[in-house]
């Protein structure tokens, strides 16, 4: 009895402070209104309008019983709903370009070990344990309303992937003549998984499902063990000029792709009025020229012998401004105008340029590795 007195206090309580307030402001909005329309009996229609409101609030608020908390609870349920979404993004959203990233803890390569390993490592973890991975939230999640996290999320997931076939086919093994390291084969593998599988999906089966986390960590705990046994001699990583052309010319193929994403996108969508789909292409190419751009920066360090024997200190650094700087392109709102527009902005186009001119670079510098 003494539990359910209190609750009814604390409705009561809650219910006459809603009540107060939409009173209020209901009859500022009626004034306001009469005022406009120069009518001169405003306080009277107020007069009547507050009496029915009142008589509304005041009926509901004297019912007795369950009946009285349980509409309260049912409105005040409904603005915390009203309330769920719009703040959960703010405090989920999170497109972390940071270009200053290094790797922390145990993702931190040991002498010996590879620095580009570990950066593939430390940005699994921080996207999907820090940042929490977004690109797979059910519909009763706030992330599942975000559009340019998750976008983002999959293009630096899609680069490490990219990346990872590359460590696997050559630079993990002796001239390809050697067996495939079977923990940078089984981080490959699982780095291919689609990052929206959610943990059940009744529309493809009615059993659990792995989720995209799930995956991501274990290619994560792989490239670990990995990097664990090269620091201990116990792994390859052949620190070959050819190893390292032939991964810069599989990161230009791949931005090359990319380009070709971007060009549909203004060819197509540029005369709309307004193009929903750009912002996603933007995040998406913005992720993967950040994911890059960290691997390449990590490369240098694992390769910079090399690096420095063929005279490329200058051009690989020019290379890496240009990734960084497609990057950190961050609009307020994303607008795929005309190229040749007066007033509108291309946003892809000017993302275009930089992916371009990335890829431009590279392959000089591949050039250059191949002499």
């Amino acid at each position: 009895m003494a539990i359910r007195e209190s609750a009814e206090r604390l409705g009561a309580s809650l219910w006459g402070w809603t009540r107060d307030s939409f009173t209020g402001m209901g009859d500022w909005v009626r004034r306001r209104w009469m005022y406009r329309k120069g009518f001169g009996s405003g306080d009277a229609v107020s007069t009547s309008a507050e009496a029915r409101t009142g008589g509304f609030w005041k009926n509901l608020n004297d019912r007795p019983g369950f009946s009285g908390i349980g509409k309260r609870a049912l409105i005040a349920l409904i603005l915390i709903i009203l309330l769920y979404y719009p703040i959960g993004m703010l405090i989920v959203n999170n497109v972390d370009d940071d270009p200053a990233f290094t790797p922390t803890g145990e993702n931190i390569a040991k002498p010996g070990g590879s620095q580009a390993v570990a950066v593939m490592a430390a940005l699994i973890d921080r996207e999907v344990n820090e940042n929490s991975w977004t690109a797979n939230d059910p519909f009763f999640q706030p992330g599942s309303m975000l559009d340019n996290m998750p976008n983002f999320q999959t293009g630096v997931m899609s680069a490490l992937a990219r990346f990872s076939f590359e460590m696997t086919d050559q630079v993990g093994r002796t001239r390809g003549s050697s067996e495939a390291d079977a923990d940078l084969q089984k981080a490959a593998g699982l780095l291919q998984y689609p990052g929206n599988v959610w943990l059940w999906n009744p529309t493809v089966s009615l059993a659990p499902r792995a989720s995209s986390e799930s995956q991501y960590r274990e290619a994560r705990k792989a490239l670990l063990r990995y990097n664990t046994r090269l620091a201990a001699g116990n792994a390859t990583y052949e620190r070959r000029s050819d190893n390292l052309m032939a991964t810069i010319e599989r990161i230009s193929s791949d931005l090359g792709s990319q380009s070709a994403i971007l060009d549909d996108e203004v060819r197509e969508h540029s005369s709309d009025w307004f193009d929903t789909n750009a912002d996603d292409v933007f995040y998406n190419t913005k992720g993967k020229l950040y994911g890059y751009y960290l691997i390449l920066k990590a490369l240098g360090e694992d390769f910079a012998p090399i690096i420095k024997e063929k005279g490329l200190t200058k051009s690989w650094a020019q290379m890496l401004d240009t990734f960084r700087e497609g990057a950190e392109l961050s609009p307020i709102i994303v607008i795929n105008g005309r190229p040749d527009a007066l007033f509108q902005p291309s946003h892809l186009a000017a993302q275009g340029f930089y992916l371009l001119r990335a890829r431009t670079q590279a392959r000089e510098v591949a050039n250059v590795l191949l002499k």
